[in-house]
């Protein structure tokens, strides 16, 4: 037994020689302190035209510190063009623009709120093989209301109030989908982005 302690001694007397003992007291501690940090959060704002998302995006932005991204700023001139006419847009027209999205998203390694009418499950399933863990802020609202949300915004948006039907039509909620959270749309803007940042941190400490 003396003789093991001895050995002991002799390489404490060692590493406080080499100066290696603060190297480990110093890992040591480290490893001890680490937090864990929180995964970055990649966020998209969805809805039907009217439900709110530039508004609710742009909130959440500010409050979560991260940059926005407006959808709808990245729509090619034709599709822009289509939907101030009344003409909805097909599959083939979205298909660049969510390729752009996606690769928006991808260039925020910092996270980013991006607003987008995700109508299709493909579609949302696009952005989500773009951006894994990807979550979805569905702002759920009713016919009546979206028509006259759009048409209160006529003369500062390209989009026409004839395209809220087909919005309807067009949409596959994406309710029971993982990361997602509904919000009724219809709610005042504060309690909204207070909701959606409280579902934020809990999904972050899970």
């Amino acid at each position: 037994m003396l003789a093991i302690l001895d050995e002991v001694t002799s390489i404490a007397t060692v590493l406080a020689a080499s100066g290696l003992d603060a190297f480990f007291t110093g890992c040591l501690d480290s490893a001890t302190n680490m937090s864990v940090l929180p995964s970055t959060v990649y966020l998209v704002v969805m809805g039907v035209a009217g439900c709110g998302k530039s508004s609710l995006g742009s909130a959440l932005a500010r409050a979560e510190g991260l940059a926005l991204i407006e959808g709808d700023d990245h729509h090619s001139p034709a599709s822009r063009e289509k939907m101030r006419q009344g003409v909805a847009l097909t599959d083939a027209d979205r298909e660049g623009w969510l390729a752009t999205l996606g690769q928006l998203l991808q260039a925020h390694p910092q996270g980013v709120v991006l607003t987008c009418s995700a109508l299709k499950k493909a579609y949302r399933d696009r952005l989500r093989a773009a951006c894994p863990g990807l979550r979805f802020v569905f702002l759920e609202i009713d016919r009546v209301s979206a028509g006259q949300r759009v048409a209160a915004r006529a003369g500062t948006h390209f989009f026409s109030t004839a395209l809220v039907d087909s919005q309807f039509a067009t949409l596959e909620s994406p309710v029971g989908e993982p990361g997602v959270l509904r919000l009724d749309a219809t709610v005042d803007l504060a309690t909204l982005q207070q909701q959606a940042s409280a579902w934020i941190a809990a999904t972050e400490a899970a």
